[in-house]
């Protein structure tokens, strides 16, 4: 694929991509194709499984912070469920190299 090209193309030609709703409505689909309860899995089940996913093999919160969109890294530590003083305690370990 080109970088311009979306994964999931609208059939219609005012949008270029899928609306929200109905990239809803192909992850329900997905879900009970699998035999899984649709109703316990959507698309925001998936976000947030790929970000805790990332924070457990890579402890960087940061990068997760900036994934999800949030302005605050105390946001992303309650939305994954993480505790505060374990977070600060990564924080403090992980360096930050400056090239100079």
């Amino acid at each position: 694929m080109k970088p311009e090209q979306f994964l999931f193309p609208s059939r219609l030609a005012k949008s270029p991509h899928v609306s929200t709703r109905q990239y809803a409505r192909i992850v329900h689909r997905w879900v009970a194709a699998i035999g899984l309860d649709s109703t316990v899995y959507g698309t925001h089940s998936l976000r947030r499984t790929k970000a805790t996913l990332i924070y457990k093999r890579t402890k960087n919160l940061r990068a997760v912070q900036l994934l999800l969109g949030h302005t605050k890294l105390e946001s992303t530590v309650r939305y994954l469920g993480i505790e505060v003083d374990d977070a600060l305690e990564i924080s403090e370990q992980t360096e930050i190299w400056r090239g100079g």
